[in-house]
């Protein structure tokens, strides 16, 4: 078998649609399995059995790349020219920030790099093989396609593999499809038309688990050619969140306006005659004023005082910048398990022929259990069972349990599917039979109708049928209950025949009491629900049916109709529909894609293997606490409690801290524009530097220690309705309308101190800081909000922030500190009177505009 690769690597077939000779002879293999000399030949052709390694970032090459944003640019530049400015403490608050920033963005990075190594630890375990004629336990890392592997009950599946042998064996898939129920295996060939492993029982996939039962089968995947090796692959997939999107073209918005500021104020005094050097620092400190150099510590604060109001609400932020994006998405992805439903099998109804609650087919249920009905403490071999004991109706019915005694038990297995008990009842003895309803209903002679026994004819099996079909597409497990007297207290499976159908258990998993009101709460915030489950389409209509979901032209996309589209088609399908079922992982990560192409801005809730790749993907990956390890680690946000509600109030928080940051970059670029308009326009008039590079860093930096608890402002209910997005045309039309509404009544206070009261320069510079000061902090009480000032709330931490700021600057101004280091002198009360008039007229100069730009922009 040298030449297993020439053999191997010709076109590869659907594997589970060819009987296992020909799967086999394909993979050059025997059910007597591999030599040494073979495996050594196909390790050296396919590789180890692991997610392919891939280069290892060095730490220094991650931090490196923090400093490539023109944010951190703008930033450093303004660092510099402050140093050499003198304004040294200007300069290290800024560098802090920069630092500050990298050092979140690193952290947030080198996470990143843990999602691989979390995946591959589901590979490091030990696998029973067949290996040169004899059982050997190995390293999974070392099996090769061809392999013979053993499989027994708490096994993790290695490899993908074909099964050749069974004994009622049972596979948890609900790491890799999302069902929760156990997935009975078979040998039988699957058709062509199948590709999800939803559909295809005759193979076990790697990361997935036995159940029950035991088997065994060949390997004929590894690694990364293994459906579970493809999430890897997608997990290397990189993607740039909305946030990070959008701080980018704020930053190059930013740089153009200060670098052409900077350059028009420098050339016009040149050309005018004025000193070179005196106008290129004050050029430069001009940009620096504009620069909003606190921003990165805004946004933290920010950040972190929404992460820490989210985390009462039982939402974990991993990811800072998260906190943002989750109150800005506009489309949520998940799955309905545990979404929708409770995410667990309940049973929902025990019923008689005729359609009616009947505590006796509940009691029959109890007694034929996999559980000890006399244990305090029961075991159950499965979940159906236990369903029946946490049902409400149990205990109404214990004083009658307490009377019933079972005698023996019939287990349940796979060839028979079903189980029965000997139930004693004073001196009466009955065998008590449930089962699938085919299985059932073939041991079943008589039927049981309003208390009387009948006949079981032709006409009767065939409405027993059409019940059971119509159960199932309401989407039940149905399981049917039989029932026979008999004399001896030991039974054998050969008295399992002319039993007495008396009814039918059916199960499911319920929609939880509280999925309509959450589905009601984000289509109130305005975002877009789409379910992508791995579940069958029958339960997945019946579950939005009951929570109030409704299905875009009552039109369910499985699959399997997805592999069938091109491209283009996918796409159109994942903006068109909203509910997918029967889908893969590459299939959620493909959807989530098509939607942050449209510009949507996603949310993907996810707790298993499956959804990791789309977690990764989305804008905002949402874990569970309960969720797998790898699902956690690829998540930005974690809810302690997987609930709709939960998240809805989680985007809330989001909107308004996105609503805070906003509010300071509305408030600092406009007015800083606006100030440093007047200062530049006025410079080309004067033949004395209007404020001097200090004071207009003092100003700068007085304006934005003022915004520091902006973070903690009220945010209006209407604001958080509607998702939004960082908006660069809402920013400069904001900065074009009260820049210029500032300038102007800067002017007004240029002409009074020039013309009327004759001020020298000491006093025109301290008079114009103050007014400028004062008119860009206290008018963010004006421009907070699209209400009228009157009618929305700031926090008390602004009120008295700005109280605090604008005290200071007025105080400073009369101290010989202020004096001597910043060139201020006293100023009479007169002049004191003509700011206040000024502040008033602008102030109510801005409210106006406001509204004129909210009504005329629609924004």
């Amino acid at each position: 078998m040298a030449d297993d690769k020439v053999q191997i690597a010709k076109e590869k077939p659907i594997i589970w649609a060819l009987p296992i000779k020909e799967v086999l002879s394909f993979l050059n293999t025997s059910t007597s399995g591999l030599t040494t000399k073979d495996v050594q030949a196909r390790i050296l052709s396919y590789g180890k059995n692991a997610i392919e390694e891939r280069e290892k970032i060095r730490v220094w090459e991650i931090f490196a790349r923090q400093f490539k944003s023109t944010l951190v640019l703008i930033l450093a530049v303004a660092a510099v020219v402050s140093f050499f400015l003198g304004e040294h403490l200007s300069a290290a608050v800024i560098l802090l920030m920069v630092f500050l920033g990298a050092g979140l963005s690193f952290f947030q990075e080198y996470r990143a790099e843990k999602v691989l190594q979390a995946l591959k630890k589901y590979l490091t375990l030990k696998v029973r093989v067949l290996r040169n004629g004899q059982v050997a336990e190995i390293d999974s890392k070392e099996l090769v396609p061809g392999d013979i592997v053993y499989l027994d009950i708490g096994d993790v599946i290695p490899a993908d593999i074909r099964l050749i042998e069974l004994k009622d064996m049972t596979t948890d898939e609900s790491v890799l499809t999302g069902e929760s129920l156990p997935v009975l295996k078979e040998v039988t060939v699957v058709s062509k038309q199948y590709s999800v492993p939803q559909y295809l029982h005759n193979m076990a996939f790697m990361g997935t688990s036995v159940s029950s039962g035991s088997g065994n089968g060949v390997v004929v995947a590894t690694g990364k050619n293994t459906f579970f090796g493809e999430t890897s692959k997608y997990l290397q997939e990189k993607n740039e969140t909305d946030f990070q999107k959008n701080i980018k073209k704020f930053s190059n918005f930013l740089l153009k306006v200060i670098l052409s500021m900077a350059v028009f104020i420098f050339l016009g005094n040149v050309l005018l005659g004025k000193s070179i050097i005196d106008f290129l620092l004050f050029s430069l400190a001009l940009a620096v004023g504009i620069t909003p150099e606190l921003l990165p510590l805004v946004i933290t604060i920010a950040l972190s005082s929404g992460a820490v109001r989210m985390s009462k609400k039982m939402v974990i932020i991993k990811r800072l910048i998260s906190v943002e994006d989750l109150g800005n998405i506009d489309t949520l992805c998940c799955d309905k398990t545990g979404t929708l439903t409770e995410g667990k099998i309940s049973l929902i109804d025990y019923i008689d022929w005729n359609g009616q609650r009947d505590s006796k087919i509940l009691l029959y249920g109890l007694i034929c259990n996999s559980a000890d009905i006399k244990a305090k403490h029961k075991v159950f071999t499965n979940p159906l069972d236990k369903a029946i004991w946490d049902n409400e109706g149990v205990k109404q019915l214990e004083l009658v349990l307490g009377k019933m005694v079972c005698l023996d038990k019939i287990e349940f297995d796979f060839e028979r599917k079903r189980q029965s008990s000997v139930t004693k009842d004073g001196d009466r003895l009955d065998l008590l039979v449930k089962g699938a309803p085919e299985s059932v209903l073939s041991v079943s002679t008589n039927i049981e109708i309003s208390g009387e026994k009948r006949s079981l004819d032709a006409k009767l099996k065939a409405e027993f049928n059409e019940r059971v079909v119509n159960y199932e597409k309401s989407g039940y497990r149905v399981i049917a209950v039989a029932k026979k007297q008999i004399k001896k207290e030991a039974a054998e499976v050969v008295d399992e025949k002319d039993l007495t159908l008396v009814g039918f258990l059916l199960f499911l998993d319920p929609a939880k009491q509280t999925a309509k009101e959450a589905l009601r709460k984000f289509n109130e915030l305005g975002v877009d629900i789409k379910i992508i489950t791995g579940d069958s389409a029958v339960v997945t209509q019946k579950i939005c049916s009951e929570v109030g979901l409704s299905i875009v032209e009552n039109k369910i996309i499985l699959g399997e109709d997805l592999d069938k589209l091109n491209p283009q088609q996918f796409e159109e399908y994942s903006h068109r529909y909203n509910i997918f079922a029967r889908t893969t992982p590459e299939q959620k990560f493909k959807i989530v894609t098509s939607l942050n192409k449209e510009g949507r801005i996603v949310g993907f809730l996810g707790d298993g293997v499956n959804d990791a790749p789309a977690l990764k993907a989305a804008d905002v990956g949402i874990s569970v606490d309960t969720g797998t390890s790898i699902a956690k680690e690829a998540a930005d946000i974690i809810l302690l409690r997987k609930s709709l509600r939960v998240l809805a109030e989680g985007i809330t928080e989001g909107r308004k801290t996105f609503g805070n940051i906003t509010k300071y970059i509305l408030n600092t670029v406009s007015s800083n524009y606006g100030n440093m308009m007047t200062v530049a326009l006025s410079s080309f008039w004067f033949s004395f530097v209007p404020l001097l590079p200090s004071q207009i860093l003092l100003n700068n930096f007085l304006s934005d220690m003022s915004m520091l608890t902006i973070s903690t402002d009220n945010v209006d209910d209407e604001f958080v309705r509607k998702p939004k997005r960082w908006n660069i045309k809402l920013i400069s039309r904001f900065m074009l309308y009260f820049g210029p509404i500032s300038t102007i009544f800067d002017l007004i206070t240029i002409g009074f101190l020039i013309f009327i009261f004759r001020a020298s320069i000491d006093l025109f510079r301290t008079a114009w800081f103050v007014e400028s000061t004062f008119s860009q902090i206290i008018v963010i009480f004006f421009l907070r909000s699209k209400l009228p000032f009157y009618k929305s709330r700031p926090s008390k931490s602004l009120f008295i922030a700005v109280f605090l700021v604008v005290a200071f600057a007025l105080f400073i101004t009369y101290t010989s500190f202020g004096r001597s280091f910043f060139g201020f002198t006293n100023m009479p009360i007169s002049v004191l009177i003509m700011i206040f008039f000024v502040l008033i007229f602008y102030y109510a100069a801005a409210e106006i505009a406001k509204r004129i730009l909210y009504k005329k922009f629609d924004i």
